[in-house]
């Protein structure tokens, strides 16, 4: 069992003691040896010596993902490529990737933080696990890889696609832990299901969902097609990879390893630091990393933050799951919609399945959003009236949460495109044929 118990359970006081040590530290070390961070902590008139408390982080500047681009390819590292021994690439941007390097004892740490949440959530060295993650540039297979070995699990590292082997192995490996994304996780389920393999024939037991996010009508979904216990983690490769925080047996939300991130929660707009508890985007600065310091990172997620100790015993920080992303956030006349509000409407649906698109058009300066869902049953297809009485219930329910008119369109099983990674919900086409 990986649990680190003298630091998963550290006293807040002393949580705080810690990190400021470690920010102070990494102020520093950012200073010496990453000119970006020198110029920019110089402009600000930070240095280590002026952070006094934990609030004084305030005063350090944000990076952002252009601050990384800018850079590109190694601009931002700390450390001299002789002491590099991984680097991994940001996955689905365009242009140019988010690059990030990683130190051998970067590595060491990573491991660390991957086996603490999946031990949190009952994983042990009697299990079978499955990484149905794209290995590669991508951080998510090698670093949930790393710390499932760390735990001793038996680690398959079939990747991702050939969906039809990936039920094959789940059933005839035994596989008891599946580490996917949450879409790709459904739509292996259904495949397995075609192939004849029922619950009743695997031995899943636990699912490590993760890439994307993962409501809780979506999750229960996944329960109930693959009969596993569903959890959530978060990570990105700006930050270090899987395993900034995960949730625990209770799932009460995601614990950070906050003796490695120092979590905040700001105002997207005006960038102001919001109290404990209160909704808006998450900022982290990274107080362990080596190959590529992160100083108030702002990952662009929304979320808040409760900072009262578990009922497992954790005492770190968690967080709730993200409910969205402010540069994914939609803004249709003027009102703003994540995609996360219209999965939960779905999901209360009868007759509905989890798959849908949502397109974005523009006709005389104005904007609209059509959310195309696919049905379960095919024969509903030939029944108009209840096709139409299903089509109403949806736009009323979706008015009713996102605040405007939406035009729904259900179509045939099995009609909108499956994805082995993040799934691509959103079509924009706001920008073609303009009236």
């Amino acid at each position: 069992m990986f649990f680190q118990k003298d630091i998963e359970t550290m006293p807040r006081q002393e949580i705080e003691k810690l990190q400021l040590e470690r920010l102070k530290h990494q102020v520093q070390y950012c200073m010496d040896h990453v000119k970006f961070y020198n110029e920019r902590l110089t402009k600000a008139g930070v240095t280590a010596d002026k952070i006094k408390t934990l609030s004084d982080i305030k005063y350090i500047p944000y990076t952002t993902k252009a601050d990384i681009r800018d850079n590109y390819p190694f601009g931002l590292f700390a450390k001299p490529m002789k002491e590099i021994v991984r680097i991994h690439a940001s996955s689905g941007t365009t242009g140019k990737p988010t690059v990030v390097g990683y130190t051998r004892n970067d590595l060491n740490n990573w491991s660390d933080c991957v086996a603490r949440l999946c031990t949190a959530v009952g994983v042990n060295d009697e299990d079978v696990a499955q990484i149905s993650f794209g290995y590669g540039l991508f951080t998510g297979a090698l670093g949930l890889h790393y710390g499932l070995e760390k735990i001793g699990c038996a680690v398959i590292p079939i990747s991702s696609g050939n969906t039809q082997k990936q039920a094959m192995i789940l059933k005839d490996f035994g596989t008891s832990v599946l580490i996917s994304t949450p879409s790709y996780a459904m739509y292996m389920s259904e495949v397995a299901h075609e192939m004849g393999i029922s619950n009743d024939d695997l031995k899943l037991r636990i699912g490590l969902f993760g890439s994307e996010g993962c409501t809780d009508a979506l999750r229960d979904k996944i329960e109930k097609g693959f009969g596993l216990f569903s959890t959530d983690n978060y990570g990105m490769s700006e930050l270090m990879g899987p395993g900034v925080a995960g949730e625990c047996e209770y799932r009460c939300g995601l614990h950070f390893a906050e003796d490695h991130f120092i979590p905040e929660i700001i105002n997207s707009e005006t960038g102001e630091v919001l109290p404990a508890g209160e909704k808006g985007e998450l900022v982290i600065t990274t107080l362990t990393k080596e190959g590529i310091p992160m100083l108030r990172y702002r990952t662009k997620d929304i979320t808040r933050i409760h900072y009262e100790p578990c009922k497992c015993g954790r005492t770190h920080a968690r967080m709730e799951k993200v409910q969205g992303r402010s540069d994914d956030m939609l803004k249709i006349r003027g009102v703003n919609v994540f995609p996360s509000q219209i999965e939960s409407v779905m999901a209360n649906l009868e007759g509905i399945s989890p798959h849908y698109e949502l397109i974005l058009t523009r006709k005389n300066y104005t904007d609209y959003l059509e959310v195309r869902i696919e049905i379960i049953d095919e024969k509903l297809l030939e029944n108009f009236s209840d096709l139409e009485r299903l089509q109403k219930q949806s736009a009323d329910k979706l008015k009713t949460v996102l605040g405007i008119q939406a035009k729904v369109t259900l179509v045939a099983p099995k009609s909108i495109q499956r994805y082995e990674g993040k799934a691509k919900r959103i079509i924009d086409k706001r920008n073609e044929n303009q009236e």
